[in-house]
């Protein structure tokens, strides 16, 4: 039991990499209070911890059941995780940001990155759901089963521990640095995005 919970742990932490993940998430972040920021980590960790949870025990009746391919996964969320990073490249989320507080007399309304795209593609993406599913179709026994979920329940909270330290750290760098940042990890995130695109249309087209 604990070789596959020590290599349920590895493979889902180096899927779902909580360290690549945390400075993602204080660039989308940018502008939201300490408060916002947590709350948004703890929601968008539940969120991924729902979603992972739903594929690990129903996953391949699901999609079988819809007649979705996991590759589709990953053309949608590069596509998606593409425009992302298309405007953290160019700032189109500050100015977003600095028209909605000339439009409200009181605090600007900060963006919910909880769900889209941190929970979903990020946290629980298609190499995150293709992992757990994988690890779950070799589990024999409800032992066995507990197990990966308790690897899978560990990650989680080490990647909810990284998004809520990720903010304070950027923040003490200072607004350039903080922006030099934010850009290199968009051009990051949209090479991230091209790759799922590249690896999703190779799958499908048998490339």
């Amino acid at each position: 039991m604990t070789e596959l919970f020590i290599s349920a742990f590895i493979t889902l932490f180096v899927v779902i990499d909580p360290p690549g993940c945390a400075p993602i998430y204080a660039g989308l972040t940018k502008g939201a209070s300490a408060v916002q920021q947590r709350a948004m980590a703890v929601r968008a960790t539940a969120i991924a911890a729902a979603i992972l949870v739903v594929f690990a025990l129903f996953g391949e009746r699901l999609l079988g059941a819809l007649h979705i391919q996991l590759d589709s996964f990953r053309i949608a969320g590069g596509l998606m995780l593409f425009w992302i990073a298309f405007e953290m490249v160019f700032e189109k989320r500050t100015q977003r940001r600095e028209q909605r507080a000339e439009k409200v007399a009181a605090d600007p309304l900060t963006e919910d990155v909880s769900v889209f795209p941190m929970a979903m593609p990020m946290l629980a993406g298609p190499g995150a759901i293709a992992s757990i599913m994988l690890l779950m179709s070799g589990a024999k026994g409800t032992g066995q089963t507990l197990v990966i979920l308790g690897a899978l329940a560990a990650v989680l909270i080490l990647t909810m521990l990284s998004l809520i330290a990720a903010g304070p750290l950027i923040r003490l760098l200072g607004d350039r640095v903080e922006a030099v940042i934010t850009r290199l990890l968009g051009v990051l995130l949209a090479a991230l995005a091209a790759q799922y695109v590249i690896d999703g249309l190779k799958n499908s087209f048998g490339i």
